[in-house]
């Protein structure tokens, strides 16, 4: 045990419960915008010539129309990944330094819940396709600059011996809130014929449409107690909101001082963007793989995803303990690992239909979750006390940084192969790559 870790002062569960209910309200977000239904109504036929459609889903126009629109999702997220990794390091070390983290967590998050309100006007035609992957994007941005200030506040509700636990707790915290959001949305807006609750019906996308405004909403509710309850950090720097340029030479200078004096973190950023571009990209194309190789269809894709959430969110609980007891590497490794062989197994079942992804994509989730809650427990391991939202800054820049990186893989598979199953297999080359690279790091923590 450290000094920092002796002398850290008990934290109220209430802080802790509130900082976890930031993940249980955003995780509407990520499951009904990013992953399960948004994404999925954005490429579907609704936003293709009726023409196309009426060839039939064999037809080579067809199949090369539909493969076109997610990969222009694609590329719009990719689009957003830069945006991130060129403004999420000197949103870490402005707020962190100047004491303004948790100001700006309310406004990211602010900004995410006003763009998701907004995708309420995507109507069902083609016309509204770029402006619905715009929304998109931006939403996406502003969630991943929230995310920064939300990862950096890990540090002030834990120590050494329990940020493991603590990290795990909030992305539990965050499938179990997506179980509740998908059940309603099941249940209130997609199971059997309309018309649905509210008297809505499915045409032009009503449905689909009224579930972002639910996200919406969800989202802001359970972003209020952690505004209540956890302080403002404190300055350190009063000036540091002066002057971008002077901020971004910080920023440069802190990863030249990492590559010099703290190698193995400057490394373990490196491997990380590879393994998390990876992570993202399971649940980027996991929805739209469901329907279009595995022939899952939208009832049965909510279903999916709320057992996806659940084994999830028992993989995260459980791993929390198993990194405070281990190591963070360990768990990210043997995650990876996991995922790697589950993926391939996909690749080469995939004709076995919906009974084959329901299996893998159920241990796909097992895995991924894992890795997640300790990639950030790693890295506020890592952080020097003051640094926290500088280095997580930095994590989020360059998981971000590459973000073009599974996309690019998943459209050059299905180019080669000519088909959509393809795709796992770009996923998971991203994922084996970061695998390797973290099986010769030691990280050395300060914590």
């Amino acid at each position: 045990m450290n000094a920092n870790s002796a002398v850290a002062p008990k934290v109220p569960y209430r802080q802790k419960l509130s900082w976890a209910l930031w993940d249980w309200g955003t995780s509407a977000f990520s499951v009904i915008i990013t992953t399960f239904i948004f994404a999925r109504y954005i490429v579907s036929d609704y936003f293709l010539d009726p023409a196309i459609v009426a060839l039939g889903d064999k037809d080579p126009v067809y199949i090369a129309a539909s493969a076109g629109l997610t990969a222009q999702f694609g590329w719009a997220l990719a689009v957003g990944g830069i945006v991130v990794a060129i403004i999420a390091p000197i949103v870490g070390q402005r707020t962190d330094q100047g004491g303004r983290r948790k100001r700006w967590l309310g406004i990211n998050t602010l900004i995410v819940v006003l763009t998701t309100l907004a995708m309420f006007s995507v109507e069902a035609k083609p016309s509204f396709f770029t402006y619905g992957i715009v929304l998109v994007t931006i939403a996406t941005v502003f969630y991943e600059m929230a995310n920064v200030n939300y990862n950096a506040m890990l540090m002030q509700i834990s120590n050494s011996s329990n940020i493991g636990r603590i990290s795990g707790f909030g992305w539990g915290m965050g499938y179990v809130g997506g179980i509740i959001v998908l059940l309603i949305a099941l249940i209130g807006f997609i199971l059997g014929e309309p018309p649905y609750w509210f008297g809505l019906t499915a045409e032009n996308g009503m449905n689909i449409r009224v579930l972002a405004v639910f996200a919406a909403l969800w989202s802001a509710v359970f972003s209020i107690p952690i505004m209540l309850a956890i302080p403002e950090n404190t300055a350190v720097d009063p000036d540091a909101g002066k002057g971008i340029i002077d901020s971004y030479r910080k920023v440069f200078r802190k990863i030249n001082e990492l590559r010099k004096h703290s190698r193995e973190t400057f490394y373990f950023l490196l491997s990380s963007a590879v393994f998390r571009d990876g992570l993202a990209g399971v649940f980027t194309f996991g929805g739209i793989l469901a329907g279009k190789v595995f022939g899952l269809g939208d009832t049965e894709v909510i279903l999916f995803a709320i057992a996806g959430n659940l084994v999830a969110g028992i993989g995260v609980f459980a791993a929390g303990f198993l990194d405070d007891r281990f190591s963070s590497k360990t768990v990210i490794t043997w995650s990876l690992a996991g995922l790697v062989i589950t993926g391939s197994a996909l690749f080469l079942l995939h004709e076995g239909g919906p009974t084959v992804f329901w299996v893998g994509g159920l241990l796909l989730t097992l895995f991924v979750g894992p890795a997640q809650a300790s990639g950030r427990s790693l890295i506020g391991r890592l952080a020097p006390v003051g640094t926290e939202g500088e280095l997580y800054g930095l994590y989020a820049t360059t998981g971000r940084a590459i973000s073009f990186l599974t996309p690019m893989f998943f459209a050059l598979f299905v180019g080669w192969g000519g088909a959509d199953y393809w795709g796992i297999l770009g996923i998971v080359l991203v994922l084996g790559a970061g695998l390797l690279l973290m099986l010769p790091l030691r990280p050395k923590f300060v914590r």
